[in-house]
């Protein structure tokens, strides 16, 4: 996600990006200032066509973009998300429908592919996220794994983060550490053996073993278990357990913005990011929404 990346230039507020909502309205009065601020993101050095090399070009815009910036800082400035039927509040979202098939739009924006992999100590575990399965434990439920990656900073804090759905195949939690965390880290499992695999593919590998300890998996693996409640608890109090399996993978996109700039104390930075990434995004029609093709293998 790019509000992770670095370096790059020092960012002002009032001069890249509105510092209160009182200015976000005047920034953004009309159509027009809107592409304004969007062609300076998406062509900071201005248009040049790349096939002929002319810097002559038009604008084509189907969208009421003062609606799109209108939803886009009203996420931003949730601090914990709102559900679809929260964000029917954005002037000119008139349906739960639109204002659905908006926020998974800008879901796809939220995590994007050439984000730093994680480093140094990283805790690595999967953990089962879904509706209420009674008698029944890990994947014996009808519940939905989730593998999670934290860096584990100590004393109880967390860097940054990663969720994947847990993927079919052999071996996925390798191959999701494989993905998403520099080699010569530091990897911190429980004890499954297949785990062991980690020592041999240039990690740090340590594992702790539940079987006979006394001591609770969440005390071994503190980062990752933080993650996992705090996964669940907002799935629970700001979703209301309404997500398909289907779109789970992006919600967990959603959570992990909302992770990563959960110190920020300007919600016009985390504006401009979204922004940005929302310009460099490729367009997903309806079909894709609804059915979509995100590939975990």
């Amino acid at each position: 996600m790019a509000i992770e990346n670095s370096p790059s230039p020092r960012l002002l507020a009032g001069v890249d990006y509105p510092a209160t909502f009182l200015e976000f309205q005047v920034w953004f009065s009309t159509e027009e200032k809107c592409l304004d601020y969007l062609a300076r993101l998406r062509r900071p050095n201005g248009f040049v066509c790349p096939k002929c090399g002319s810097p002559e070009s038009w604008r084509t815009s189907e969208y009421p973009m003062r609606t799109w910036f209108a939803a886009i800082w009203f996420v931003t400035s949730q601090k914990n998300g709102v559900s679809a039927l929260g964000r029917q509040r954005v002037p000119g979202l008139k349906s739960y429908e639109t204002a659905w098939v908006w926020m998974h739009k800008l879901r796809r924006a939220m995590v994007v592919p050439e984000r730093h992999l994680l480093g140094g100590t990283v805790d690595l575990d999967e953990t089962f996220v879904g509706g209420i399965s009674r008698g029944k434990a890990g994947r014996s439920s009808d519940k939905v794994p989730v593998m999670v990656a934290a860096e584990s900073l100590g004393g109880n804090r967390i860097g940054r983060i990663r969720l994947e759905l847990t993927s079919n195949g052999q071996f996925p939690m390798i191959k999701f550490a494989q993905r998403v965390v520099v080699p010569g880290s530091t990897i911190k499992t429980d004890g499954a053996r297949e785990l062991r695999r980690l020592s041999g593919l240039g990690f740090d590998h340590q594992y702790f073993t539940q079987l006979g300890s006394n001591t609770p998996a969440h005390i071994d693996l503190p980062a990752v278990h933080l993650v996992a409640s705090l996964l669940k608890r907002w799935l629970i109090g700001t979703m209301h357990y309404g997500v398909s399996r289907e779109q789970l993978g992006y919600y967990l996109d959603e959570f992990t913005f909302r992770f990563s700039s959960r110190t920020s104390k300007s919600r016009g930075l985390l504006f401009y990011r979204l922004i940005q990434q929302s310009v460099q995004t490729t367009p997903h029609p309806m079909k894709d929404l609804v059915i979509p093709t995100k590939d975990f293998s």
